[in-house]
């Protein structure tokens, strides 16, 4: 009874009723990061909430939400701060509207005990895999330019997490560029790992993953998507309060593996390893607030110039703050508890 009644509660707050949120359908694009929204997406809250019904939809990496994205089969998506900046300057009409995590620590490149690698500069002539458009894919790009590295040095292949774990496993590859929960199994069959995202992000490129919606979609489906992103601040508000009380209920812990298709041993170093910026943080200037001048339009613009420095992309946006929305996670930061 009392889910039904904050359900109420809720759409009412947000001036919209059950018999209009009736017979509405959307299809959700996630990935397999391990966030604190899985436990509230495995429990259904957000469709208890609104009324809709969602398919949630995994994919193995950003370019593949995209590609669904653009065509108009999903209007909501996971996706990494490179995918996005390919996005935007490919003229989609989608907007970031809420952090799911800074990265910080958790991707890693990993190799192989046999390929003999202790740092960047010994993957000259290596095969390494990583999801392309990804984070990971950037990073790994921007790490082989740094150390002198150029982009025929390598042999980057490109492949989804579970195709990552499959050729690690056969031998195929000398490496992988990659995220839990996929990198743990990596570092448990004995992957070494050689740089980390956050020793990237020293390097100038720090990343970020992101909620993005397509933009009039979302101005038509505002209560819907407000909700979300309520849901979203609120988890990662319980996971900041007490992480450890968090991660020791095995019961959340379990529903976020099944979600994703990890360990539930993962979990814990896996939600440890990103931050979770507030509702008020993200709609400052930090990173969503301020237009031009948001932290997360100014990284965008960042990645781009590497990305078209590289030959990734031809043209970018004169100003990437019309990719950027801090409305939702306004509302979400001035709702009360």
């Amino acid at each position: 009874m009392r889910n039904t009644l904050s359900a109420m509660a809720l759409l009412s707050l947000l001036g919209v009723s059950f018999a209009q949120a009736q017979n509405k359908e959307v299809t959700i694009a996630h990935q397999d990061m391990i966030v604190p929204f899985r436990v509230a997406q495995a429990a259904g809250e957000l469709e208890k909430v609104t009324g809709y019904k969602i398919k949630w939809k995994m994919f193995g990496g950003g370019g593949d939400v995209l590609k669904a994205m653009a065509s108009g089969d999903v209007p909501i998506g996971e996706a990494g701060s490179s995918a996005i900046t390919i996005a935007a300057a490919q003229g989609l009409n989608v907007q970031v509207i809420w952090i799911l995590d800074e990265i910080n620590n958790a991707e890693q490149l990993v190799m192989t005990d046999k390929s003999g690698v202790s740092d960047v500069l010994g993957i000259k002539g290596k095969k390494i895999a990583t999801p392309l458009a990804s984070t990971s894919h950037y990073q790994l790009a921007f790490a082989m330019k740094n150390a002198g590295l150029k982009p025929s040095d390598v042999q980057v292949l490109n492949m989804r997490p579970s195709e990552i774990a499959a050729a690690w496993e056969r031998g195929d590859i000398d490496g992988a560029f990659i995220w839990n929960p996929v990198l743990s199994k990596l570092k448990n069959q004995g992957g070494r790992v050689v740089l980390s995202s956050a020793d990237v992000a020293k390097q100038g490129a720090p990343t970020f993953d992101a909620l993005i919606v397509d933009k009039d979609w979302a101005t038509k489906n505002k209560a819907f998507v407000t909700a979300l992103v309520g849901l979203m601040a609120k988890a990662d508000s319980s996971f900041r309060s007490d992480q450890e009380a968090f991660v020791s209920d095995p019961d959340r812990v379990k529903q976020i593996a099944k979600i994703v298709g990890s360990s539930p041993d993962d979990v814990a170093p896996a939600l440890k390893s990103y931050a979770y910026p507030s509702a008020g943080e993200q709609s400052s200037d930090a990173w969503l607030g301020g237009g031009s001048a948001s932290g997360v339009a100014k990284a965008l613009a960042t990645t781009g110039t590497f990305l078209k420095e590289q030959g990734r992309v031809t043209e970018l946006p004169a100003d990437f703050s019309r990719f950027v929305n801090p409305e939702f996670a306004g509302a979400a930061a001035d709702a009360k508890p």
